[in-house]
């Protein structure tokens, strides 16, 4: 996996994660549970990570930057846009960029 940037849903239990790679391409979509998120993000070699700013944003953030990842907080007014439904697509990570 050349997983380049990471996008990550946070949820109350259930995450979902895309990984892109250089050119902005989905190269992985996973859905995990709360029990597995830091263990799925572990085995991810450093990269950007992107979440949205919620009241848990701040605290996965010092964890994954414990990893070695890069982690930005998007505030929910930039969010917004590219939310279709109640699904984030892939491209919303790419263009907060």
């Amino acid at each position: 996996m050349n997983i380049v940037y990471l996008g990550i849903d946070l949820a109350k239990n259930v995450f979902q994660l895309c990984g892109l790679n250089q050119a902005g391409k989905p190269l992985n979509t996973k859905r995990v549970d709360q029990k597995i998120l830091f263990q799925t993000v572990a085995n991810i070699p450093a990269c950007l990570i992107d979440i949205e700013a919620s009241t848990g944003a701040f605290y996965w953030q010092r964890e994954f930057e414990k990893l070695g990842h890069k982690v930005k907080v998007i505030s929910p007014q930039y969010v917004k846009p590219f939310v279709r439904g109640q699904k984030m697509t892939a491209m919303m990570r790419w263009r907060s960029l």
